[in-house]
Formats: structure tokens, sequence, C-alpha cells
């Protein structure tokens, strides 16, 4: 009969937390206060206000990650370009030995030097490349 009259400890639900927080501060902020702490909590990425907050109170390190699309778009027009480059010498290498092997040399001297003015013009483009990647790098990619 004792035991009927023991309650029964039930073993489900969450487990209780060993030092639950449970006080509670409340502040107010007039609207540019509040716009400029949202933008902070946008930049942080942080998923949860609270936490936010207490790490800007306890001045824990607050991550800000700034993703720029315009960067991530030119590298990777840029990668593209650049394998595309390496094709283009692939190409080359592969078309002089075909001149040599199927035409005279003096056809195929004709051939290589339209070949190479052609070259002189990707050089001179590949140059400007580097030029506004360099350019865009100091404007943009500016480490703060």
């Amino acid at each position: 009969m004792e035991e009927k009259n023991r309650k029964q400890i039930k073993k489900s639900g969450r487990k209780p937390k060993i030092d639950p927080a449970v006080n509670r501060y409340s502040i107010n902020l007039n609207a540019e206060d509040n716009a400029k702490f949202l933008a902070l909590f946008d930049q942080s990425e942080m998923k949860i206000i609270a936490h936010f907050i207490t790490a800007c109170i306890f001045q824990k390190t607050v991550k800000t990650v700034k993703i720029d699309m315009d960067a991530i778009e030119y590298h990777e027009k840029l990668t593209r370009f650049f394998s595309q480059f390496r094709s283009i010498g692939t190409n080359y290498n592969q078309i002089v030995k075909i001149l040599y092997r199927n035409f005279s040399e003096k056809k195929a001297g004709t051939y290589l030097f339209k070949l190479e003015k052609e070259t002189i013009e990707l050089v001179q483009v590949t140059k400007e490349v580097i030029r506004l990647t360099q350019e865009f790098e100091e404007k943009y990619l500016k480490k703060e």
C-alpha cells in the first residue's frame, strides 16, 4: 500500500538546467537607436538577439561577416577567364604542331605571323585585366 501512495517520479520532459537564466532586464530605445541596434545585430549574423546583447555587454567578440556579392561575381568571372586562357594556350600548342605538319615552312610561317599578332592582342587584354583586378582590390576589397 505504501508504494501506491508514493508519487511516482516521471522521467519524461526536458532536463532542468543547472544554472537557469532567470534575471531579466528591460531597456527602451528611440527609433534612431533601435535602427542602429538592428543594423549591428544584422551585421553580427547572430540568430538570437539575447545572445547578441549579452556579447555586447560583456565585451565578447562579435563576429561580423560581410559578403560582397559583386566581389564574388568578379572572382567567378576572373576564374572563368583564366581557365579559358589556359585552354587557349593548349590550343596554341596544338595549332603550331598542325601547321608545321600539314603546310610548308613558308605557309606555316605566314599563319604563325597572324597568330602572333592575335597573341600580342591577347597579352594586352590580359595586362588590362590584371590592372583592373588590382584597381578593384584596392578600391573594394580593403581590409577593415
